[in-house]
């Protein structure tokens, strides 16, 4: 994939799509990023070859520093930003951003080395998964102590993260969280050294990457639908499960994972270097 965007760079390698963030001085979510992310989250919805995107940052302090303040020096130019058109159009530009890259086909997972405040916390909650370096990686929705509210998303994602009461503590009080504490929480799925970041979120790219056609999806709409009702959530894991057990590659699948030693003892010791050798 080519790079063609001013803010991002962009590459793709076995059916993971990277893409880097470097706006700076320190990465505001502004109008150039925005347009940018508009444009690239727009053509993943035709990148059939992409199964992962990893979003990452070249500043190793911010991943994104937070909105661009200046909004509200011409609030009707921010309005009237073309992003994601697709989106609800009553929700302003950085919501349907958000809402995009929430629910774009592919398993979305960010790296957060440094911090991300406001707009740019909202933007990592929308992910599927984030992952945070220990040492230096801090979120924070500081909105309420600048007048406002979270403005792109934030009182939505986060009680699903979180919790109501932790959202609220979070909001609330507009201070930052470090990694630790985040992972605690549940904003980030794991806060592990920064030495070890690349390897933990490229490792899991990849096995993600390398999953049945139609799999990651399925499970994702699964887990989803069951947020909403556990009726919901059952009868809709029902219907995928049921679409993916009958094709022949799972068929496959199971007949070489018998063959390979699956239910029997020494076998299930080690069942998932077991399933992992099939490949």
């Amino acid at each position: 994939m080519a790079d063609t965007y001013s803010t991002l760079h962009v590459s793709v390698t076995d059916g993971v799509a990277y893409a880097i963030i470097d706006n700076p001085p320190v990465n505001l979510l502004d109008a150039a990023l925005m347009t940018d992310l508009d444009r690239f989250t727009g053509a993943m919805f035709a990148a059939a070859d992409v199964r992962v995107i990893v979003f990452d940052s070249a500043d190793p302090d911010f991943f994104i520093a937070h909105g661009d303040m200046r909004i509200a020096e011409d609030p009707q130019s921010f309005a009237a930003l073309d992003i994601a058109s697709e989106q609800d159009p009553s929700l302003n530009p950085m919501m349907r951003l958000h809402e995009r890259i929430r629910t774009l086909p592919q398993i979305t997972i960010a790296k957060l080395r440094g911090l991300a405040r406001g707009g740019g916390a909202e933007l990592l909650s929308a992910m599927d998964m984030r992952f945070a370096a220990r040492e230096h990686a801090g979120l924070a929705q500081p909105e309420d102590t600048m007048g406002i509210i979270p403005g792109a998303g934030g009182t939505v994602y986060l009680p699903g993260l979180v919790g109501r009461a932790r959202a609220l503590e979070i909001i609330l009080s507009g201070q930052l969280v470090d990694a630790p504490t985040a992972e605690r929480m549940g904003w980030v799925n794991r806060a592990v050294p920064a030495a070890e970041l690349d390897h933990v979120v490229d490792t899991l790219a990849a096995r993600i990457a390398a999953l049945a056609p139609g799999v990651a999806r399925a499970t994702v709409e699964a887990v989803d639908a069951a947020a909403v009702s556990t009726a919901g959530g059952l009868a809709t894991a029902n219907e995928l499960f049921g679409q993916l057990f009958s094709t022949p590659d799972a068929g496959r699948r199971g007949e070489a994972a018998l063959a390979a030693g699956a239910q029997t003892r020494d076998g299930e010791r080690h069942l998932e270097a077991l399933i992992d050798g099939l490949a």
